[in-house]
């Protein structure tokens, strides 16, 4: 399993542009869609425990998963795929950057890759999205976090003091729907 997971998150960092939140497309796709290794439900699951966990989302990701499916082997090849190729790349670019950073055609590479970032990062905010709604047409999810992206983007709040109300109201929600079901 080490070779598996190891595979998979070196394939998934060596073509990811724009960091964690955009390989989240790719991971779900490898993870859920493609081998089956956890369900969406709980990649959503994950994605909230990665996001929720200092550190970064790629690698929260990868010791989740990691751990999911192959134990401690399966967290070290996990974690060792995600960022291997970050590293070289980052170490290649560094030792060549800063002679090629005013070359105008590195400037409009740079340029042009941004619209695909965002749409890398846009395309699993819909898909989770959707999912949070269910089938059922559960609103209120996708309502708290429109009124917490809005909270971040426009009321300038920090994401911790969102992140802890957030737990603090679904703890409240929980104990509320366990007193009614008493």
């Amino acid at each position: 399993m080490f070779w598996q997971l190891f595979y998979t998150y070196l394939k998934i960092g060596t073509f990811t542009i724009g960091g964690g939140y955009a390989m989240l497309p790719l991971i779900q796709r490898e993870v859920v869609d493609r081998r089956g290794w956890i369900d969406e439900e709980e990649f959503l699951n994950m994605i909230a425990l990665a996001q929720a966990a200092p550190g970064l989302i790629a690698v929260n990701s990868a010791i989740f998963i990691g751990w999911r499916i192959g134990g401690w082997r399966g967290v070290c090849g996990a974690v060792l795929g995600a960022v291997l190729p970050s590293f070289v790349i980052i170490l290649a670019i560094a030792m060549i950057f800063s002679e090629w950073k005013e070359l105008p055609a590195v400037e409009a590479v740079f340029k042009g890759v941004r619209p695909a970032v965002v749409a890398l990062i846009a395309a699993p905010l819909f898909k989770m999205a959707k999912t949070a709604v269910g089938k059922r047409g559960r609103l209120l999810p996708l309502l708290l976090s429109l009124a917490a992206a809005l909270l971040i983007w426009l009321g300038h709040v920090n994401p911790v003091w969102v992140i802890l109300a957030t737990i603090i109201l679904t703890l409240v929600a929980v104990d509320i729907k366990e007193r009614r079901r008493k």
